[in-house]
């Protein structure tokens, strides 16, 4: 039998062992490497392996023993994931998706070593005319942080250009390429999208969530505030045309930058945002985020929680970016609770001119399975919002 394991391997490894030893032992198949295992599955009695490099899928095959056998070639840089299949079956599907291609199903004959479309979404847009890049930038303690810049490749800019910021930050959860027709309407219309990998993830492992969380959670906010900083200096966008958005722990994120650096922002969205970091643990699923935020009840804790709180940290006089927090009425992951003391109490700051604003969605949750009519409204005031406050254009047809 095979497993994977993080048994002195925090990036994962594979081991197997002989069930008809007297006394099983498990033997190493496939080492720990410098890029995090993502997934392992036994195909046609080969192990197809997925790993993360630099967030984005590389996948590989390799005999059930550990000799490779042969890099399987995705599509192009993005994110892959599937591989599901059968020891005695040499066929696995694969889906492959980036910030320009919708998802596309692949068929890997592991045999031959050969991939073949499956099928395919329509984009709808020459995919080539949209340009993707990677790069790397230093955070406030020098750590090297990637980040993914997406605009149209026509798109000029010497002046700088509207430009929306997005994180997540936590929770061990990567950020990784995916198609977004409410992105590619930004994209399309003149806008750069900017994805960052910052700290609290797991684009890099086990070491890169923990350097995110609990006692390390500011790094997760001077990771995100070096990425804007980054763009301005390098001349993407300006103060005046960069927006940032995030949603759930990214929506706690949008709110502590915010009170950290306000004169760095032109705009913000902070989505079903975890705002009252002194009560989460006492609302519906708040409970289970303490392994990533700390007890408030316990002193060093609640210290640390206390100095990024979004909501106990506004300050009051300082010109704040226009603000528009979203939530939704039947929230029970995160309740709307937060979204809706954050809001009163930015607006009772009187934080400056612009508009600090919330939108309420009626008969909905916290996101996942968010009907096609609701996400067009939503995200149609969002970004109008975000669109009015960077001097971005929006474009009717440019998401289809």
């Amino acid at each position: 039998m095979w497993f994977v394991t993080d048994k002195d391997a925090p990036r994962l490894k594979i081991v197997k062992v002989d069930l008809a030893g007297k006394l099983p032992v498990f033997e190493d198949v496939i080492a720990e490497r410098s890029e995090p295992l993502a997934r392992a599955q036994i195909v046609g009695s080969r192990l197809v392996l997925s790993y993360l490099k630099d967030a984005s899928s590389v996948a590989e095959m390799v005999s059930l023993q550990g000799r490779p056998l042969q890099r399987i070639h995705l599509n192009a840089i993005g994110t892959a994931s599937g591989f599901s299949g059968k020891p005695d079956d040499p066929e696995t599907f694969y889906s492959f998706s980036s910030f320009s291609q919708p998802g596309a199903i692949y068929r890997f004959d592991s045999s031959t070593g050969k991939s073949s479309l499956f099928a395919q979404a329509e984009a709808g847009f020459d995919p080539a005319a949209i340009h993707i890049e990677q790069r790397f930038y230093a955070s406030k303690d020098g750590t090297s942080v990637p980040m993914f810049i997406v605009h149209r490749a026509d798109l000029d800019l010497s002046k700088g250009a509207p430009t929306l910021l997005y994180a997540y930050g936590g929770f061990n959860v990567p950020q990784l390429q995916g198609y977004s027709a409410t992105r590619m309407a930004w994209i399309q219309s003149g806008g750069v999208f900017v994805l960052a990998n910052i700290r609290g993830g797991s684009e890099y492992g086990k070491a890169w969530h923990d350097a995110g969380r609990l006692l390390n959670k500011q790094n997760v906010f001077d990771d995100f505030i070096a990425a804007g900083e980054y763009l301005i200096g390098q001349g993407i966008t300006t103060r005046e045309k960069l927006a940032i958005e995030g949603r759930s722990n990214g929506g706690l994120l949008v709110g502590a930058v915010v009170n950290q650096r306000p004169d760095l922002f032109a705009a913000g969205h902070a989505a079903v945002g975890v705002m009252d970091m002194l009560r989460f643990d006492r609302f519906t699923a708040g409970r289970y985020w303490v392994d990533d935020y700390g007890y408030p009840n316990k002193q060093e804790d609640f210290r640390n929680l206390l100095g990024y709180s979004p909501y106990h940290n506004i300050k009051g006089g300082v010109v704040y970016p226009a603000m528009i927090v979203s939530t939704a009425d039947t929230d029970d992951r995160v309740v709307p609770g937060h979204s809706f003391k954050y809001t009163a109490a930015l607006q009772a700051a009187k934080a400056g001119p612009k508009p600090h604003i919330i939108r309420i969605e009626t008969r909905a949750g916290h996101g996942s399975g968010k009907p096609t009519d609701k996400l067009i409204e939503e995200y149609s005031d969002i970004y109008a919002f975000l669109a009015k406050w960077t001097g971005l254009e929006l474009k009717d047809d440019a998401a289809k």
